[in-house]
């Protein structure tokens, strides 16, 4: 759990006592490579933060499988529209490798928040930041040419090429992979 709370850190320190009530609703679990963690037409009732391995978020479009985002060591995963409309999701959640995942039961937090302000406090922050990510990578697409989007990810995230499929790579772009072959070749 020591990983966690670095990376809670980062965003609002929070006491001993609140870690211990984080602890109490949280699981640490090994998912296998291409494992469904959220599949599509469930709600997201978990949030994991991610200690060794990659997972992305993505929909179909017309048929299409599209990444939404990808996801790090270090870094938290939910649905948030689900997490917080509690409704059915059109998107799922995959992990890529093998991974090692923090379970935090979203239902349990919630709960916490009264007892716990600085626990609201912790996850409001963080949920801005991701909300912030999410409006980049919406004006990144929309004012962006592709080789440009292309240039930008692998500058914030160099060893993306190494862990990730050029085909989830290119659906991530909005490109096909044809272009996405063109753009690496100039590069």
């Amino acid at each position: 759990m020591n990983s966690i709370f670095l990376y809670f850190k980062k965003f609002h320190e929070i006491s001993t006592d609140s870690q211990n009530a984080i602890s109490l609703i949280s699981t640490t679990i090994s998912v296998k490579k291409n494992t469904i963690l959220q599949p599509i037409g469930h709600a997201c009732k978990t949030i994991y933060f991610i200690k060794k391995g990659l997972a992305r978020i993505y929909y179909f479009k017309d048929d299409l499988e599209i990444t939404e985002s990808f996801a790090f060591e270090n870094s938290i995963i939910a649905r948030a529209e689900s997490l917080f409309s509690k409704n059915p999701s059109r998107k799922a959640i995959q992990v890529l490798e093998n991974t090692e995942l923090i379970a935090i039961d979203a239902i349990a937090l919630f709960k916490l928040y009264d007892s716990y302000p600085e626990i609201e406090r912790l996850f409001r922050l963080i949920f801005e930041n991701a909300y912030i990510d999410t409006i980049n990578r919406i004006e990144n697409i929309q004012f962006h040419t592709a080789d440009e989007r292309y240039t930008f990810l692998i500058t914030e995230s160099s060893d993306i090429i190494k862990r990730v499929s050029l085909k989830l790579i290119a659906s991530y772009l909005g490109i096909t992979p044809v272009s996405l072959s063109r753009i690496r070749a100039k590069n």
